[in-house]
């Protein structure tokens, strides 16, 4: 079984209940392998942590791009809580070495199959979120994805926003928008950038976010909407 102390140490937490940390990191296989056991697999908690995880994620996106519609943010979302996506978050904190397997699914690599990672932290997030509420959970959750949230951002539409509306102008106009940064305010960890789009002297749009990029990315989005 994994040295449940050591894990809780590596990621930050004391659990006041350990069992739950347990139950989130036993396989189906090892429960499979050893019929006698009274305890359960991590699948119920399994359930559970999807939907824990995809509030505070999807929470936490309509509070950063205010100026997002819900397909953007829908699609954002997916990205961000897909197997590979949660497998990934699950390598940042070593959880595969904590999990208990059954002897036929270690051998086979199951400490680093995507799909038995990704599932074991949706059930870490439901243990977390059991043992010490949602606010715990949601420092937990976003310390973990807050980089990859604009990381996703930038590899998704932010691009295609500014190329587009570049295009349009261009074709329409023979003019190439401008970015102005408006204001940057709060400290630097949580410093939120404002920003506005132009054509020549008129403002096209406007738009707010995390870093400049976004900022910008959310100006374009509201200048096409104007555009259109």
């Amino acid at each position: 079984m994994a040295d449940l102390a050591e894990f809780a140490n590596k990621i930050g937490l004391s659990f006041h209940n350990v069992a739950y940390l347990e139950l989130a990191l036993i396989h189906s296989s090892y429960i499979n392998e050893n019929h006698s056991l009274t305890v359960d697999c991590n699948e119920r908690l399994e359930f559970l942590g999807d939907a824990v995880l995809g509030l505070i994620i999807a929470e936490k996106l309509y509070q950063d791009f205010p100026n997002s519609p819900e397909g953007d943010l829908t699609r954002l979302r997916s990205a961000l809580i897909r197997r590979e996506t949660l497998a990934q978050m699950a390598r940042k904190i070593d959880l595969g070495n904590y999990l208990t397997l059954g002897i036929g699914e270690e051998t086979g690599g199951g400490k680093d199959k995507s799909a038995n990672l990704s599932g074991a932290f949706e059930s870490l997030i439901a243990a977390i979120y059991l043992d010490q509420g949602l606010e715990r959970s949601r420092s937990f959750i976003l310390g973990l994805f807050g980089a990859e949230i604009y990381q996703q951002a930038h590899r998704g539409a932010g691009t295609d926003y500014k190329s587009k509306l570049q295009e349009i102008l261009q074709a329409q106009e023979q003019i190439t928008p401008t970015y102005v940064l408006i204001e940057a305010v709060g400290p630097e960890h949580l410093k939120q950038f404002k920003v506005e789009v132009r054509a020549g002297e008129e403002v096209l749009g406007h738009g707010s976010g995390k870093s400049k990029k976004l900022a910008e990315m959310e100006a374009a989005k509201a200048a096409l909407s104007k555009i259109k």
